[in-house]
C-alpha cells in the first residue's frame, strides 16, 4: 500500500535518446529553452510556432531537430503540423503545449475593449490545447503509450493582481490535466501540468512589480527535464515559492485573502 502511494505518478523518463518530443510554442522563452535541453539531452525534436524563422535559430543545426510552422488557433492547421511532424521524426513520444499570451489588467481598468484579448487569450491559452489534443489522443491510444504535457502557471492556484485573464485560462488549463490524467493514465498515457512561477520571458518584461523567484528559462527548462525524469504529475517551480502559493491556496478564504492582500499591498 505505502509502496504503490510513493510510486511516480507517470512512468519516469530514463532514456531521452528514445523520445520523440513535439513541442508547440518554442520559439522563445521556456519553449525555446527546453527544446535546447532536449536535444541536448539526446532527444529528437520538433519545434513548432508561427515564427518559423525564430525556431531555426533555437535549434541550429542540430540533425535530431526539425522545424515545423504551426498556428496554435488555427483549427485546421493541426492535422497538417502533426502528419509533418510524425514524418519526421518516424512517431511521437511527448507533445509539449506551451503556446500562451499574456494579457495583465487589473478588474477595475478592464474595458468592453479588452473582451477581444480575453477571447484571444482563452482561445490560445486553452482552446488550442483542446485542438491538439484532438490530434495526439486517438494516435496515443492507438499506440497504447504517450505522454501530454501542459504548460500552466502557478497564478492557476488563486486569484491574484493583473492575472483576471490570464490566471483564469491557466486555471481551466488544472482541471483539464486532472481530468486528462483521471481519464487516460489508466489506458497508459502520462499527463504532466507544468505550473511555472515567474519566468524571465518576454511575457514578463513588462511586468513593473518584483517577480519572487524569478528564473532564466534555461532554469524552468531544467526543472522541467528533473520533473519528466522523475514522472511527476504536477511540474512546480520554483520550489519554495511555487510551494508556498499552492500552500496558501489551501487556506480558508478569509485568512487567504488577508495574507494577499498584505503581500502584495492591494
Amino acid at each position: 500500500m505505502i509502496a504503490s502511494l510513493l510510486k511516480p505518478l507517470n512512468e519516469p523518463i530514463l532514456d531521452w535518446t528514445r523520445q520523440r518530443v513535439w513541442l508547440i510554442g518554442a520559439s522563445s522563452g521556456i519553449g525555446a529553452a527546453l527544446a535546447q535541453a532536449m536535444l541536448h539531452a539526446g532527444a529528437t525534436v520538433t519545434v513548432s510556432a508561427r515564427r518559423t524563422d525564430e525556431l531555426a535559430k533555437v535549434v541550429g543545426a542540430n540533425s535530431n531537430a526539425h522545424v515545423v510552422a504551426l498556428d496554435a488557433s488555427d483549427a485546421d492547421a493541426w492535422p497538417v503540423a502533426m502528419a509533418e511532424a510524425l514524418s519526421l521524426m518516424g512517431g511521437l513520444d511527448l507533445i509539449v503545449m506551451g503556446a500562451a499570451r499574456y494579457d495583465p489588467v487589473h478588474s477595475w481598468d478592464f474595458k468592453s475593449t479588452d473582451i477581444a484579448s480575453a477571447s484571444k487569450s482563452f482561445d490560445l491559452n486553452v482552446v488550442s490545447i483542446y485542438r491538439g489534443l484532438a490530434c495526439v489522443i486517438p494516435y496515443f491510444l492507438e499506440q497504447r503509450r504517450g505522454g501530454i504535457a501542459m504548460i500552466g502557471s502557478i497564478s492557476s492556484y488563486t486569484g491574484l493582481p493583473r492575472a483576471m485573464i490570464y490566471g483564469a485560462t491557466k486555471a481551466a488549463m488544472n482541471n483539464l490535466a486532472e481530468t486528462l490524467y483521471f481519464e487516460l493514465a489508466p489506458k497508459g498515457l502520462a499527463i504532466y501540468l507544468v505550473s511555472p512561477g515567474f519566468v524571465k520571458t518576454p511575457m514578463t518584461s513588462g511586468n513593473d512589480f518584483e517577480m519572487p523567484g524569478l528564473m532564466t528559462p534555461a532554469e524552468a527548462a531544467r526543472a522541467m527535464m528533473v520533473g519528466f525524469e522523475k514522472g511527476q504529475f504536477e511540474i512546480r517551480f520554483p520550489r519554495i515559492f511555487g510551494g508556498l502559493l499552492r500552500f496558501i491556496s489551501r487556506l480558508p478564504y478569509w485568512i487567504r485573502f488577508s495574507i494577499l492582500h498584505k503581500t502584495t499591498r492591494m
